[in-house]
Formats: structure tokens, sequence, C-alpha cells
């Protein structure tokens, strides 16, 4: 119990950092982000990187003290599953006592034991028991019994109230960093689309931004890492880092970001991914082609993916519709 509640105090100086690291990284959008007129793609994309290396490692912080303040809940919970039979125990107890005292009231004798009972200090009745000349030998035991319990049972209770009111101010404190995060989020997005809207892009491989969404979740990191071959060579049964062929490409992106599972076929793919409805589409998603399937692409956001499309062209972005649509697979 001790351990966690000693990482229970630390994360105010944590929220502090995460505070400060925000507001400057907030500052310095305001100050560098668009502050020249029409910056080209590629000044725009090498501002954007800067940015989200230090984005990147708020969002990890902030994630891993959700995953933290998770985790100390669950503990919360045992213990207060482990605390639960003996407050049972307690109640039992005290009723015992109660029957106790309107036995004495009805015969009488209520004023010593009332005045025990009113003492306010559990150390005081033990040791004045022994007064209650009235009270046998087992009744004081039981009522011994019964205050030592009691004592237990504050004494695991109070931290953790304790533990649960840091808690609230922790989750208060998370739900400002996260605005915080997607504001910055969307200040990078922006930048993104205003400056290829003012330019012609970086070419015919890469018309638009890649990818088109990006949100730090592991479909966007797998989209990015796609968005970064392309202009590399076609060639059939590979998988990367050099070269690609279409289920190559899709697999090697993903195995970037740790996902080791999508096998180099495109029909395997099929399978081992999850069915998603285009309206749910999100950046990472599997784009599946013709009715065998023998084309997949990796979509990057709003209708546009990275492939591989042949030998005699390298990888690069297409819009979706361009080919005939059979189906649509989400990574788990």
């Amino acid at each position: 119990m001790e351990t966690h509640l000693r990482w229970s105090r630390r994360p105010s100086r944590l929220l502090r950092l995460l505070v400060a690291t925000l507001g400057g990284l907030s500052l310095a959008l305001g100050i560098t982000g668009l502050a020249h007129a029409d910056p080209s793609p590629g000044e725009v994309e090498k501002q954007i990187d800067e940015k989200w290396n230090q984005i990147e490692p708020v969002i990890e912080q902030h994630n891993k003290l959700k995953l933290e303040l998770a985790a100390n809940k669950t503990k919360q919970k045992q213990l207060e599953d482990q605390i639960a039979p003996l407050k049972a125990q307690v109640d039992a107890a005290f009723d015992k006592v109660s029957a106790f005292a309107v036995l004495q009231y009805k015969n009488g004798r209520v004023s010593k034991l009332d005045a025990m009972l009113t003492t306010g200090s559990p150390d005081t009745f033990v040791d004045q028991m022994t007064l209650l000349n009235m009270v046998a030998k087992d009744e004081q035991s039981r009522i011994k019994d019964v205050l030592v319990a009691k004592q237990q049972y504050d004494a695991q209770k109070g931290p953790i109230d304790q533990l649960i009111a840091q808690q609230a101010e922790q989750e208060a404190a998370l739900a400002k960093q996260e605005t915080q995060v997607n504001a910055d989020i969307k200040t990078l997005q922006d930048m993104r689309m205003q400056a290829y809207g003012s330019a012609a892009g970086t070419g015919s491989l890469a018309p638009v931004a890649c990818p088109q969404q990006y949100d730090g979740s592991p479909g966007s990191k797998a989209a990015q890492v796609a968005c970064k071959q392309i202009g590399k060579k076609y060639v059939w049964a590979t998988e990367g880092p050099n070269t690609f062929d279409c289920s190559g490409l899709t697999m090697y992106s993903w195995k970037q970001v740790g996902v080791t599972y999508l096998r180099h076929y495109t029909m395997w793919q099929y399978e081992d991914t999850k069915r998603v409805a285009r309206s749910d589409l999100k950046a990472g998603d599997l784009v599946f082609f013709y009715s065998d399937k023998h084309h997949v692409g990796l979509y990057v956001g709003n209708g546009w993916m990275v492939h591989a499309p042949n030998s005699s062209q390298p990888v690069q972005m297409k819009k979706i519709d361009s080919e005939p649509i059979s189906g649509y697979g989400r990574v788990a």
C-alpha cells in the first residue's frame, strides 16, 4: 500500500512538467507555426516533424499516467474488497454491543456504560472497562475486539480515501492536458493543410499532405511510415526497406509500429484484419481491390492511400476510388 501512496504523490510534479512543456510548445507553435508567408511544403513538413518530436513524448507520458491511474484504481478496488469483510465484522460486533447496551438500560445500569461509550477515545474506553463491574468478562473481550477491529478498518480506509481524492485531482488535470494536446495536434494539421493548399505539393507521387490524418494512434503512425516510402521502387515479393510490392508495403508499415502478424499476401492480410465500413475508415486501415483482392493499399485519410502499384511505378499516393474496391480491413 505504501508504494502506491508514494507514487500517488508524484504526479503533481509530473503534471506541472506537462503543463510547462505544453505551454512552451503552444507558444512555439504560435510564434513559428506559420509566421512566414507561404512556406513551402518541405519547410512545413520539417517544422511538423520537429513539433511532433516534442508533442509525442508528452502524449506518451500522458498515456502512461492514465494507465498508472487505472492500475491504482484496480488496487483501490482490491483493498476495498479486502476491507469489506472486516467492516461486516465491525458492524456485527457493534450490533452485539448495542444489544448489550439495551440490556443495561432495561436493568437500570446504563450510567457508567453510557459514560464509557461517549468518551470519544477507544483507548480510554478500553482502560475504563474495568470499572464496569456489571459487564461480564466475555462482554469486555467482545467490546475490546470490536474497538481493535474498528481501528484496523480506519487505518486502512483513511489512506484509500486520500488516494481517491488525489486521483480525482489527477484526472481533472489529465483532462486539461488532453485538451491541450488535441489543440496542438489540430494546429499541426492546420499548418500542413494550409501549406499544401497554397502550393503544388511535393509532386505527382505525393500531391497532397501525407498522411492526411495523424492523431498519434498506431494506425496513423503506420500511415506515416508508408508515406516515408513514397518514391521507392516496386519489386515483386519484397517487403522493404528499399523496395516493396503491394502487400510487402502494408506489412512493412505496420511492422515498424510493432504489429508482426500481417502476412505477405493480400488475401492473408484480408484474413488477418477486421472488417470495417468505408464510413469508419481511419489512417492505417487496409483497402483491398478487385474481386480476388490481388491489390492492397494503406489508407492515409481523406480518401487517399499509399500503395506500391506495379513494376513500372514507384510507391505513391492515390485516391482509393481510382480502382475497384473489394473490402476494407483494420489491424487490431
